[in-house]
């Protein structure tokens, strides 16, 4: 299940950058955050803006998928 949350929605979670993220470009990447409701993703110029909210079981297939490429 995929749902897009407001930035009020989500209690202060803690938000991280891939270690893959370009340092010289940071107009380029996403934060992810754990929660117990799932994963949270979101842009990292709009900290305020939409996220997206994954079930735990649709990001392990995401983060399984992306592994493989």
């Amino acid at each position: 299940m995929i749902r897009k949350v407001s930035a009020g929605d989500a209690p202060a979670l803690e938000w991280f950058k891939s270690s893959y993220s370009d340092s010289s470009n940071s107009s380029e990447c996403v934060e992810v955050a754990a929660a117990p409701d799932g994963i949270h993703v979101r842009d990292s110029k709009n900290l305020l803006g939409p996220r997206l909210a994954f079930a735990p079981a649709a990001w392990a297939g995401f983060v399984s998928y992306a592994s493989e490429e």
